[in-house]
């Protein structure tokens, strides 16, 4: 089967890259509007002082902007496998799966990425890192005790077709910002917290007039809170919405490279029905300590409340409009036996 260039993938992956560098500028500037225009006016009308203005340089937020995809460019795969504790493992410690992944790798015209394990009973696998030549295919313990041969290979050229398609490299980059807001709303809150304790000893002398003090610093805490938490959630959920931007499509495409590669995709569609019925058996806390906040990295969803495909009242986000971070198992399954189906004409 000819691998052919995606282009769909590939304008999601632009989309993606340039909304990325986008959105922390947008969170930043709200921030900003939120408190010259609502959180400092409301403290100089109870405290009757004044609080000026706070502005940000665009050139400077533009420059911290482009430091930080650089910095997650070249971390983002390292944190990922040190989130989700994969271990990057030698020829001499994992041999077979070394060989099936360089005869893969040969066969798919690229260079063979580095193998890492996980120790975890959940059978999953993903891929990494800033470049072709730069990537490592995580793999769970889990997994090669569940599939067979050809489930394996197919399973792993799966992950291949993310490193070669590079999908896996954008996604590595992605994986940072839903983090971002969380990191910056907790960093407000800290400065706020202090500002406001020193608003309270300056506006009491020390002591003096404490009752009235105290109202206004509840009531100016209560808002920026309010205010902190609502710009947070709605840029965490635009980041959540930005990094399923391309999740769902990759895994098809990702699916169509391994059957390119292996030539089997029924092969695959039994991998993946493997891992979601193993997964479906397995506890909640397995699959928590599997996740590290690289959930939409594997191949198969982890099934946890928060990711499922299904609408419930544990579930974060509405499925209805975030749809899950990977495609449901019986459309892939679907995809691939129409797949094989072309292969046998």
């Amino acid at each position: 089967m000819a691998w052919e260039p995606d282009r769909s993938l590939q304008v999601r992956m632009v989309v993606t890259l340039i909304l990325l560098a986008l959105l922390p500028m947008a969170f930043t500037f709200t921030m900003a509007a939120a408190f010259n225009h609502l959180i400092f006016p409301l403290a100089e009308s109870l405290t009757e002082g004044e609080f000026g203005t706070v502005s940000f340089s665009p050139v400077i937020i533009a420059a911290l902007t482009v430091a930080g995809l650089a910095l997650a460019y070249y971390k983002g795969g390292d944190m990922a496998l040190a989130e989700t504790d994969a271990r990057v493992v030698g020829r001499e410690e994992a041999p077979e799966l070394y060989g099936r992944v360089e005869r893969l790798a040969a066969v798919a015209e690229m260079p063979a990425p580095d193998v890492a394990l996980i120790r975890s009973d959940a059978p999953n696998a993903f891929a990494t890192g800033r470049s072709r030549e730069d990537a490592t295919v995580a793999v769970t313990t889990g997994l090669r005790e569940t599939l067979d041969d050809d489930e394996l290979d197919a399973v792993l050229a799966h992950e291949l077709a993310h490193i070669r398609n590079r999908d896996a490299t954008v996604m590595s980059i992605a994986y940072l910002l839903p983090t971002f807001t969380f990191v910056v709303a907790s960093v407000t809150y800290q400065v706020l917290t202090t500002f406001l304790k020193g608003l309270s000893y300056m506006h009491t002398g020390g002591g003096r007039d404490s009752g009235r003090a105290l109202a206004v610093i509840i009531v100016l805490f209560v808002v920026t809170a309010a205010v902190t938490i609502t710009v947070s959630a709605i840029f965490w959920i635009a980041s959540f919405a930005l990094f399923r931007l391309i999740s769902q499509y990759r895994e098809y495409s990702a699916d169509r490279g391994s059957a390119a590669v292996t030539g089997k995709p029924l092969a695959l569609a039994s991998a993946l029905d493997r891992i979601d019925r193993r997964m479906e058996s397995l506890p909640d806390r397995d699959l928590r300590d599997l996740d590290g906040g690289a959930e939409a990295l594997y191949i198969a969803s982890l099934n946890l409340p928060m990711f499922n495909d299904e609408d419930d009242d544990d579930s974060i986000l509405s499925q209805e409009l975030f749809p899950g971070s990977h495609p449901p198992t019986a459309d892939r399954i679907e995809r691939l036996q129409e797949l094989a189906g072309e292969l046998e004409r």
